[in-house]
């Protein structure tokens, strides 16, 4: 039996946990009462039909394993006026970095509102900017969520949360599998066909997300149970940087880069064009690059390279680059950046790495790889300004504060490569091998840039041969474009191709 001290003291400590625990409660839900939201009602034309949506703008908080809210994570949802009570299919989008937001996605081809670029190539970079209604939206086929990872845009940690918790390859893919089912439970979305659009980075995300969304024992430790009805990537690069390829595997990589290169020189017509058709060119280089062009490359970095045979290689090099021989004198390989220097050397000119077909002078640069690329520093102020116009004029949205486009110093250089439950430095492709098994009748979409020298076709695709995907799982495509491949006049024909993946995957 309690004696009277010793019950009042019990009793005491209860109701005092108690009120911590109500008024911790009450502070949570204090938050949640001051979450952003910003909903506004709107009519576009899309393939020449009007088409009535809602555009939402709010926050999702994500919490830790301890109940504790340590994230705001901040999305633009598009959903069209559901007269029938339809099953839409939701695309879940977002760029890369990692610790980019998704502004590029959101003002490219797929949002109801994009980007004026005057003109769409060599772009003009001093205000003002546009913004215009897309007609070749998506939101006719899918409802659309463009996401900011947490750090990017508006989203961002909060106390007790810590970068740790975020900044990483397997941190990124929970917290944004925690996001997605959290907006799916608030929307009421879960029978609705699923599908991510990643670009860049986004590549990565999107293969390594879906496990994450399944869930398991051994990977997240817990089972969310949600499954995907189609995967998107953009800029697509599928290998880890912690990765240590052999030699040969450079010398592959550098072979496949030539296509690239090859119509980076017929694009400025350094290329003898009566010679061939733009298809029988891109023929010849292709067999060159995988034959001939890779085998000298091997030979030379063994030394038993012939002098003739050298020769030999470099009149075909001069002839499908552009290049003068003095530039093969040390090495037949061709470095993007120097090829970017020297192609349009003679004109003072410098290339685009993220696409080939904007230029800069030559001189005078400031060595960023982003600030000064011909295209990063042409198109990035309209993007930036376009959205200021969006957020005010549109969506009605007065967030006093900067919308974090990129942020290399806090999170892409912070960024945890390491993964847990996988061996060390893993192309990405082997956990889309494992999405792939347990979901049959998943597919993927996988687009790339003829122009992309910051995550070149070649590469991609010698990963995915390498990755032995299945032919009716996987549908790759072209575009005579850039990183961002929707820009430069292909915006209209790379919609229509996910539009149509979309319905195919949504039966």
């Amino acid at each position: 039996m309690l004696n009277a001290p010793k019950f009042f003291l019990i009793t005491f400590f209860s109701f005092f946990s108690l009120f911590l625990f109500s008024q911790e409660k009450a502070g949570d839900e204090m938050m949640i009462k001051k979450q952003l939201f910003f909903s506004t009602k709107h009519t576009i034309n899309i393939n020449g039909k009007p088409l009535d949506f809602t555009a939402t703008a709010d926050e999702i908080f994500l919490k830790n394993d301890d109940n504790k809210i340590i994230a705001s994570v901040f999305s633009f949802s598009y959903i069209k006026k559901n007269k029938n009570n339809e099953v839409r299919p939701v695309v879940f989008v977002f760029n890369g970095g990692p610790g980019s937001s998704s502004i590029w996605l959101h003002l490219s081809s797929i949002a109801p509102w994009k980007v004026k670029l005057i003109p769409e190539i060599n772009s003009n970079n001093l205000p003002p900017f546009g913004l215009e209604d897309n007609t070749d939206s998506l939101l006719d086929v899918a409802d659309l969520v463009f996401i900011d990872p947490v750090g990017t845009g508006f989203s961002h940690i909060i106390a007790p949360g810590t970068p740790e918790n975020f900044y990483g390859v397997d941190q990124d893919a929970e917290s944004m599998a925690q996001f997605i089912e959290k907006w799916l439970i608030k929307n009421n979305r879960w029978n609705s066909p699923k599908f991510l659009i990643g670009e860049s980075y986004g590549s990565q995300r999107v293969s390594v997300l879906p496990r994450a969304l399944m869930g398991g024992v051994t990977y997240t430790g817990i089972m969310r149970g949600i499954t995907l009805n189609g995967i998107i990537m953009l800029g697509t690069t599928l290998e880890s940087p912690l990765k240590k390829l052999t030699a040969d595997a450079k010398l592959e990589r550098a072979a496949s880069l030539l296509p690239t290169l090859a119509k980076t020189a017929w694009y400025y017509n350094k290329v003898n064009k009566t010679l061939y058709s733009y298809e029988e060119f891109q023929k010849e280089v292709l067999a060159f690059a995988e034959k001939d062009y890779l085998n000298a490359l091997l030979l030379e970095n063994k030394e038993t390279l012939s002098t003739d045979e050298k020769g030999t290689i470099i009149d075909k090099l001069c002839a499908y680059t552009g290049l003068s021989r003095d530039f093969f004198s040390s090495t037949l390989e061709i470095k993007p950046t120097l090829f970017a220097n020297s192609l349009l050397s003679k004109e003072n000119l410098q290339i685009g790495l993220y696409d080939t077909r904007y230029n800069l002078p030559l001189e005078h640069s400031g060595n960023d790889p982003v600030a000064d690329d011909p295209a990063m520093g042409r198109y990035v102020p309209g993007f930036t300004a376009a959205f200021r116009e969006l957020l005010s004029s549109k969506l009605n949205i007065d967030i006093q504060d900067t919308y974090k486009t990129i942020d290399w110093k806090n999170i892409s250089f912070q960024w945890q490569w390491s993964r847990k439950e996988t061996k060390e430095g893993p192309d990405f492709t082997d956990d889309l091998n494992v999405v792939l098994r347990r979901t049959p009748n998943l597919k993927v979409f996988i687009a790339a840039g003829s122009y992309d020298l910051s995550t070149p076709i070649g590469y991609a695709k010698n990963t995915i041969k390498k990755a032995n995907f299945a032919a009716d799982r996987v549908i790759f495509k072209e575009y005579e474009s850039g990183h961002m491949l929707y820009l430069g006049n292909t915006g209209t024909l790379f919609s229509d191709d996910i539009r149509s993946f979309i319905l195919s995957c949504s039966k």
